[in-house]
């Protein structure tokens, strides 16, 4: 009977610590989060071509900024008191990635920012609207072509331009020298995936709108 007792005990602990690693593999699929969807229509070495979907971004105008990082802290703090209920339904939204900060360039010293957040599909047509103190815009895109850089560690002030450029020169690869690939030049975005502590295995990319793709399936 001791024998039979310590059999099944045995089994339950295998049973139990099986059952654990199972829903820890599943666990990562059911905190997914939710990014804009897209496809490669075309991937080269240091860059992919993706047809996003269209999307609508919650944004933070950053007017005048000195420095990327400050202004996508004072945009991103924005951005976030909206979906932890600084809106008119008073809701907690779903998060999603990544944090998109656009750089348009006014002079040598001065850009003006704008910090996104995608809006989760569910609320399309619906987004909350965000109180009025936080001055936040809600954008949608159309669908569009956008060149993809893809670069580790931490997004700053002192390596942005460098995979900016980076991602200039292989374009003017691919594309033939054509100086038309590019919309809108003086302007570039940087995604960052990851919180801001997590210290290793960071996703950040360098996003361009471009044109001249159209055989592989961008829109003309």
């Amino acid at each position: 009977m001791e024998r039979q007792q310590q059999l099944y005990f045995s089994f339950a602990c295998y049973f139990y610590c099986f059952l654990v690693l199972v829903l820890l593999a599943l666990l990562p699929l059911s905190t997914a989060i939710e990014s804009p969807q897209y496809t490669v229509i075309r991937s080269e070495p240091g860059v992919e071509i993706r047809l996003y979907k269209e999307s609508s971004w919650m944004s933070a105008l950053v007017l005048g900024g000195t420095s990327f990082e400050k202004s996508t802290k004072d945009g991103f703090h924005r951005l976030y008191q909206y979906i932890h209920g600084a809106n008119l339904n008073s809701s907690n939204l779903t998060k999603t990635a990544p944090v998109l900060t656009s750089i348009t360039t006014q002079s040598s010293h001065e850009s003006n920012y704008t910090v996104r957040l995608y809006m989760s599909a569910k609320y399309e047509g619906a987004s909350p609207q965000p109180n009025p103190e936080l001055n936040l815009v809600l954008d949608k895109w159309r669908s569009h072509c956008i060149a993809v850089r893809k670069f580790s560690g931490f997004a700053k002030d002192d390596n942005i331009n460098k995979e900016m450029e980076a991602l200039v020169t292989i374009l003017g690869k691919i594309s033939g020298g054509k100086p038309d690939s590019i919309e809108g030049k003086g302007s570039y975005s940087i995604a960052q995936y990851n919180a801001s502590f997590r210290q290793s295995g960071r996703l950040n990319e360098v996003w361009m709108n471009v044109s001249g793709f159209a055989a592989e399936g961008c829109p003309s």
